[in-house]
């Protein structure tokens, strides 16, 4: 971390983290896990560098990036930590996501 930034995981993110693992290790096998993971890994990397990188959402103060077309991760920033709110599945209908 060179710019003093850390990540915050919430425990809802944690959680949709988790389901989205669990789905692609039961339908789609560990290749495709270790390709969320790295893709994950990767963005976490980039948001730490330069956490104004990516848009904000429509919730202020709010930023979205999208992972691998089926996952949008939503964070903000509060002083010197990102707090992950939500890695949301985009399957899912839009209204029913709560950004807290």
């Amino acid at each position: 971390m060179k710019n003093g930034f850390k990540i915050y995981w919430t425990d809802s993110a944690v959680y949709e983290l988790e389901n989205a693992f669990n789905y692609l290790e039961t339908y789609f096998g560990e290749i495709e896990l270790k390709k969320l993971a790295s893709e994950v890994e990767k963005i976490q990397k980039l948001i730490i560098s330069k956490p104004m990188l990516f848009p904000l959402s429509n919730t202020q103060g709010v930023r979205r990036v999208v992972v691998k077309k089926y996952n949008t991760l939503y964070y903000r920033i509060i002083g010197d930590t990102i707090e992950v709110i939500s890695f949301y599945n985009n399957r899912k209908n839009p209204q029913n996501r709560i950004l807290k």
